[in-house]
């Protein structure tokens, strides 16, 4: 069977609560995918979104000087909880337990199987390169609330443009080495690094698009950026 890879952004499924009406959205249209596709099978791994990002700003306000990998595990249990919701939800295609290392025989008995947060040191955009890895994926689909990777911040940058593609080299440029707690790139630079290594395409995309998820899944036409060693 063929595997993808969805990295699901905490920021699309918890963005302030959970947004049930997304996860409802989601979930029917992932159903009829993997009902019209039967040699198909899923990875989802699940982001922190605003329990990680509340938990973090908490423990930083009462002390600034907790290190970082204790705010990592904070972030990590929050993806936890987002990946356990997740895997209820789809609880029709899910056989196997909720994955929190990507090291460990897996057995991905089900259609799907769902994925969190393993240790500190990276986000779970991470835990997707390292299953693609295990699965033999060459392609993560990053799904986050941005459209397009572009060439800067453009919250911060009115010049900033979106772009269709980018190679691993110009965008490792723009997200840097370091990864800190909480930090936001379209895709992190740990797993940014294995997945140029590993010779991988990651496309980043809006996930709340569910026409154009859908799209990218069918490797039809869509809107995103796709980034690769070209």
């Amino acid at each position: 069977m063929k595997v993808t890879i969805l990295s699901l952004g905490g920021s699309i499924v918890a963005p302030e609560g959970v947004d049930s009406a997304f996860l409802k959205r989601f979930k029917n249209a992932i159903s009829d995918f993997l009902e019209e596709r039967k040699d198909e099978k899923l990875i989802l791994t699940v982001g922190g979104g605003a329990p990680a990002r509340i938990y973090q700003k908490a423990a930083r306000e009462i002390d600034d000087s907790i290190a970082s990998d204790k705010l990592d595990w904070l972030g990590i249990r929050a993806t936890h909880l987002n990946g356990e919701l997740v895997k209820a939800v789809f609880s029709g295609y899910v056989e196997d337990d909720l994955v929190t290392d990507p090291r460990v025989e897996i057995p991905f008995t089900g259609r799907i199987l769902v994925a969190a947060g393993w240790k500190p040191g990276f986000s779970t955009d991470t835990d997707a390169v390292y299953l693609a890895r295990k699965f033999g994926a060459k392609k993560v689909i990053n799904l986050s609330n941005i459209r397009k990777v572009y060439t800067d911040d453009p919250k911060l940058n009115a010049d900033a443009k979106p772009l269709d593609r980018i190679s691993w080299d110009d965008f490792r440029k723009m997200v840097g080495s370091e990864w800190s707690p909480g930090k936001n790139t379209p895709f992190d630079p740990v797993a940014s690094k294995i997945a140029a290594e590993e010779g991988m395409s990651v496309i980043c995309a809006d996930g709340r698009n569910i026409e154009n998820l859908i799209a990218i899944l069918k490797d039809e036409p869509f809107e995103g950026t796709t980034i690769s060693s070209f």
